[in-house]
């Protein structure tokens, strides 16, 4: 087969180096058609058969231009092209495409534009596809949202036109391929000793925990944390959308939603997974995320007899997250009174955490939060810790504590009745001062 370009260098345009390239790939990707290879013999294969390509092409590159379009070749074929050294970087915590010119990644908290760049649209939508399709996901223009996680547990949105007006979109969460573990976050500033220690007693004594925060404050990071409370001689079962929690235990069952099939059918919604779970005999149910219907299903479990329920929701405040909570139930399409709502919530619920991404990127739980019971059609709440920010230090840093309020929490007969009798000074408001997690 003829080059599609001139061997001529000087006269290749930025346009010519595109269809060179894309002539490589496509020649090289057939003649891998078939191969039954291990991971690193096709790599290098690849690297081979690339070689020659290039060769029989009879065009001669400057030796930097080959090397970064071999480089880029490498990684269409066997990774998530341009987007894959930042996939490898460690610092980066999430990457996100708005079309192929414009690519912004998350580190430390801050948003940066990179200086990656994909060919065009048609480049986005090969990489989203080789995302997607080994999942047994589609995304088209009937259909052009779709979830979908990378083999290392990175979760990943993909948007396309027409929903996506300036081109297909790629969001991609990433997650520490090492787990973090309580004492990271009390060396981050994220929690403090006896806020660690409080919540240890709380998962341990069997209590109905939700995690509340803002999309990217850390809730999936922090359930990661709870759930390794769990003892390991208890059954687990796990519900999410995309599976992306990272528990340690061996008697763990995991589950996760299943899209309809091109007829529509087949679809397994969080809500089903809720409802199976029930007849697998789970001593804990954990659903990473509650945004629908599921929210009843989920408070009638932890209303009969299904203690030690952990879930996450987004909310600004512990408040937010009540209202969020009988939002999602009467999404259930039950007629339910909102007393009635209100009810299940408070006895179901035990304790809320709030977890936030501060403006200068840092990642806190901000109140721990105790739902009390009723009072006439008003659920009461109580503040157990609470973050009380200071003022604004240097380059930005958000200063102020960690601290508990001075108020012990009306379950603690609980904690006591599962071994935990608490210290007066875990709750005294006086000793929360941390002067090593200032900021």
């Amino acid at each position: 087969m003829s080059t599609p370009i001139a061997s001529n260098f000087t006269r290749l345009t930025s346009a010519d180096l595109l269809k060179f390239k894309r002539y490589l790939i496509e020649n090289v990707g057939r003649s891998m058609e078939g191969e039954e290879l291990q991971l690193g013999d096709r790599a290098e294969f690849m690297k081979q058969r690339l070689q020659e390509v290039y060769v029989q092409t009879k065009v001669v590159l400057p030796e930097d231009i080959r090397k970064q379009i071999f480089h880029d070749i490498i990684d269409e074929l066997t990774g998530y092209g341009p987007i894959q050294p930042l996939l490898e970087d460690p610092e980066v915590t999430e990457v996100m495409v708005n079309g192929p010119k414009k690519v912004f990644v998350e580190k430390a908290g801050k948003l940066i534009k990179s200086a990656i760049t994909f060919d065009d649209d048609d480049h986005v939508m090969r990489i989203i596809d080789r995302i997607i399709l080994p999942l047994g996901r589609r995304v088209d223009p009937d259909s052009p949202t779709v979830d979908a996680r990378l083999p290392d547990g990175s979760r990943v949105n993909a948007v396309i036109r027409p929903v996506s007006i300036d081109g297909p979109s790629i969001t991609i969460r990433r997650f520490s391929r090492d787990k973090l573990s309580v004492q990271q976050l009390i060396d981050y500033g994220s929690l403090t000793p006896k806020m660690a220690e409080f919540i240890r007693a709380c998962v341990l004594a069997h209590l109905n925990i939700v995690i509340s925060g803002g999309t990217g404050s850390g809730k999936t990071t922090l359930l990661n944390v709870l759930s390794s409370y769990i003892p390991e001689e208890e059954r687990i079962v796990t519900i999410e959308d995309a599976a992306e929690l990272q528990l340690q235990q061996d008697h763990v069952l995991r589950m996760e939603t299943k899209v309809p099939n091109l007829d529509g059918k087949g679809a397994v919604s969080i809500r089903d997974l809720v409802r199976n779970a029930l007849r697998m005999r789970p001593d804990r149910i954990i659903v990473g995320e509650c945004r629908g219907g599921e929210a009843l299903d989920m408070l009638q479990a932890m209303n009969t007899g299904h203690d030690g329920s952990l879930t996450t929701i987004h909310a600004n405040s512990p408040r937010d997250t009540l209202s969020r909570l009988e939002t999602l139930v009467l999404m259930a399409g039950m007629e339910l009174p909102l007393k009635v709502v209100r009810q299940q919530i408070s006895s179901a619920i035990d304790l809320i955490i709030q977890q936030a991404r501060l403006k200068d990127g840092s990642r806190r739980v901000t109140a721990i939060t105790e739902v009390v019971g009723m009072e006439g059609d008003t659920v009461v709440m109580t503040d157990i810790f609470k973050f009380e920010q200071t003022g604004v230090g240097q380059n930005g840093k958000i200063l102020g504590e960690l601290k508990p309020t001075g108020i012990r929490p009306l379950f603690s007969p609980r904690l006591e009745a599962a071994g935990f009798k608490l210290g007066a000074d875990i709750f005294m408001a006086n000793s929360g001062s941390n002067p090593g997690q200032r900021r």
